[in-house]
């Protein structure tokens, strides 16, 4: 038997098939050498044999036959070793492609182990670092925890001395209040005494178109038709939209644009003082009736009461949420404010102490207000075009009036409060009757247009004159009476949204879009 052992150490797949051919080759060489060697051994012997015994061929033969089985024997496993070969080499390419597979997955995975270190490194650096601002922040809230706790115990103590304070002041107001029950009657008195000797007197001298006599016995200045622009006055940046005058006082207040609050002497067209502190344009404006508390709208959604004589801010009325266009002061008590804003709701406040008394809710924004003369309810313009009537106890709607087909811009209430003047975008001025709710008349004029939501219009101080800016810059002057245009004033170069008559019946001052303002005489 021929045993051939063939070692394969993984050489490389070319190698591989040039190694297993060479094998094969000395494999085969080796066996026809032996072949032939063992033929050329036994071939003397054969020789030998035959001759002298021929009795033993017969076993040569058998040999012979033996060992030609054992050359078949040999070439069929040369064969089996070739495809052992053949199989082992493929393997050996199978084993090397899966190598280089696990070798680059080898590499990815370090390369991916390599970023997750760094990101782990990272988020160290990260958790160090939030974990010394967590300690900063800790030491912080004990700190600021601290002071809360010394601040509350200070608050309780300022707390209870505010309530002490209170106690004392209310003592003290009480004691002021009966003082000045005391002085109301007696000034009241020299009133009476003094409006009784000067309704004879004026009776006696019967001074015509100077003094006229009402139902309630009360009197009044006569108003005259205003013809000449006796001040210009260059008032406010980017518009005056409010203008009012003091009671009984030719003493002019304007707000505008510019955020700020003027006093202007109208007799010399001089500024007597600013107010500051709106952070908003002013809108609207009203004043207490003792002349102390000027109050401005603004569309910063608040309102700035100011103190007229020091000229500081009192308070400052926060609770609209959307820009407040209207506001106005009880005619009898300096206590109460009404306030409107697009928020849909009207606010009636507490000017002693700063704070809302009451929130009247409506579907209709309100651009114009005006309290009644018994300071009991509240006349309200709106954007649906009605005036309404609100009870200011109960806060309850008791009445209301389609007044205009478009938006109400303005109230002005008449001396007696039997008749009030509603504007609108309608280009109408039409005067109630409040008592019955029916049009006392309607005024308009062609080419006449109402500039703004906000054109405020106004009635004479005694009742005998209506007084409406245009669009175009000039200003009207209807008769109560007969609702003929008396007068047509032109001095303004931008739109007219303010008029405004003194309590004496004149001046007449009126205000456009410009800032500008004009003094008629």
């Amino acid at each position: 038997m021929v045993t051939l052992r063939i070692h394969s150490l993984m050489p490389e797949p070319e190698d591989d098939i040039v190694v297993a051919k060479e094998a094969i080759k000395q494999a085969i060489r080796a066996l026809r050498k032996r072949h032939l060697v063992e033929e050329a051994a036994h071939a003397p012997a054969f020789l030998a044999l035959s001759r002298p015994i021929l009795s033993q061929g017969s076993e040569w033969k058998t040999k012979a036959e033996n060992l030609e089985l054992e050359l078949q024997q040999c070439y069929k496993a040369q064969a089996r070793l070739s495809e052992q070969l053949v199989v082992e080499v493929a393997e050996s390419r199978e084993s090397k492609t899966l190598v280089q597979e696990k070798e680059a997955l080898i590499t990815d995975l370090e390369n991916e182990l390599a970023q997750l270190r760094e990101e782990c490194s990272r988020l160290n650096a990260l958790l160090a670092e939030k974990t010394e601002a967590l300690e900063l922040i800790m030491t912080e809230h004990n700190d600021l925890k601290t002071q809360l706790e010394a601040a509350t115990v200070r608050a309780d103590d300022l707390e209870a001395e505010n309530k002490m304070l209170i106690d004392r002041w209310m003592l003290q107001k009480m004691q002021e209040a009966e003082h000045l029950n005391e002085a109301n009657a007696t000034f009241e008195d020299m009133m009476n005494k003094t409006k009784a000797s000067s309704i004879e007197q004026l009776a006696r001298r019967q001074v015509d178109g100077v003094v006229c006599l009402r139902e309630e016995d009360e009197y009044c200045m006569e108003s005259t038709v205003p013809s000449i622009c006796k001040q210009q006055i260059s008032a406010h940046d980017g518009g005056c939209d409010a203008i009012m005058f003091e009671h009984n006082s030719t003493k002019l207040i304007s707000g505008g644009q510019d955020r700020v609050v003027n006093m202007w002497d109208t007799t010399t067209g001089a500024l007597v003082r600013t107010f500051h502190g709106c952070v908003g344009s002013v809108i609207d404006l009203s004043i207490t009736h003792d002349n102390r508390t000027i109050i401005a709208a603004s569309v910063s959604n608040n309102l700035v009461a100011w103190d007229v004589n020091s000229g500081r801010a009192r308070h400052t009325l926060t609770g609209h949420v959307e820009k407040v266009c209207a506001v106005d002061v009880s005619k009898v008590s300096s206590r109460h404010v009404v306030s409107s804003a697009y928020d849909r709701t009207i606010k009636v406040w507490d000017l002693h102490n700063g704070y809302c008394m009451k929130t009247l809710l409506f579907h209709s924004n309100c651009n114009a207000l005006s309290f009644s003369t018994d300071g009991q309810a509240i006349f309200s313009g709106h954007v649906d075009g009605c005036l309404r009537l609100w009870d200011i106890q109960t806060g309850k709607l008791l009445s209301e009036v389609a007044a205009h087909s478009l938006a109400v811009t303005s109230l002005s209430l008449s001396h007696n409060g039997n008749l009030i003047l509603t504007s609108g975008r309608d280009n109408m001025h039409n005067l109630f009757d409040m008592r019955s709710l029916e049009i006392c008349g309607t005024f308009r004029a062609n080419g006449s247009r109402v500039a703004s939501n906000w054109s405020r219009s106004c009635l004479s101080s005694d009742d005998n004159y209506i007084a409406a800016g245009s669009a175009d810059g000039s200003v009207l002057i209807w008769s109560t009476s007969n609702g003929s245009v008396v007068s047509t004033l032109k001095k303004h170069k931008g739109s007219v949204v303010c008029c405004t008559w003194s309590g004496f019946g004149k001046p007449l001052a009126t205000s456009d879009k410009n800032g500008s303002i004009c003094i008629w005489a």
